[in-house]
């Protein structure tokens, strides 16, 4: 627990001086500030109950395996504005910039992650909106194509996340999903459409696990 009165460091410089740049496991095309072991990452984040996780300083592996299969597949992006929604470390969002996006936004409701996202796009010479902000109950935003990695670890979310991923469906929108089988990832409304081995943090152990890439019934 932080003390009364002890100041909250710079994000931006904390990322620079305690995460070191280093390839993503799988993605060697992106490179990425990453939390290590003595990275003290608590004095960023926090401990309090409200503290947002600090789940943009690692890995995951929605996030990854959707990477891969957009730089992969770069006509699945290419010319089209892109909305990365829980974006973390911005891994999604880089790599549809990467592909060839016409825009490419970034949200996440973690400030500190919005400040990672810039520093991550710099280093991989990208253009990205990033916003802090949950828009989950907002109406679709004007975009072509929605990317969401990783979003299923909780009942709640996932089913707000679900609602607002089937209005942007309804309104036109293109919506992939990546996740590798959490437990609350809807599987019954679910087409998987590629799969890939990559790293997941979220595993408990960092190491590779198989992920997939799905789309709603009803894309296309």
């Amino acid at each position: 627990m932080k003390r009364p009165g002890m100041q909250q460091p710079d994000p931006v410089a904390f990322i620079k001086a305690n995460l070191p740049i280093s390839p993503v496991p799988s993605i060697p095309e992106i490179r990425l500030h990453t939390a290590g072991p003595a990275s003290g990452l608590w004095r960023l984040a926090g401990r309090r109950e409200a503290d947002p996780a600090p789940y943009w300083a690692y890995p995951w592996a929605g996030g990854a395996v959707l990477a891969r299969y957009l730089l992969d597949r770069p006509e699945i992006v290419v010319g089209r504005r892109v909305l990365d929604l829980g974006a973390g470390s911005g891994l999604v969002a880089i790599a549809a910039a990467k592909a060839g996006a016409a825009t490419v936004t970034a949200v996440d409701i973690d400030a500190n992650a919005i400040a990672a996202i810039g520093l991550n796009a710099a280093i991989n010479g990208v253009d990205i909106i990033a916003r802090a902000a949950d828009i989950i109950e907002d109406p679709p935003p004007e975009i072509d194509l929605l990317v969401v990695g990783d979003l299923f670890y909780d009942p709640t979310l996932a089913l707000r996340v679900m609602a607002f991923l089937r209005r942007c469906q309804a309104s036109g929108i293109e919506v992939l999903i990546g996740d590798p089988e959490r437990a609350h990832l809807p599987r019954g409304e679910l087409s998987r459409i590629a799969t890939h081995i990559v790293a997941d943090f979220g595993g408990g152990t960092g190491g590779a696990a198989p992920a997939g890439v799905f789309a709603l019934f009803g894309n296309g």
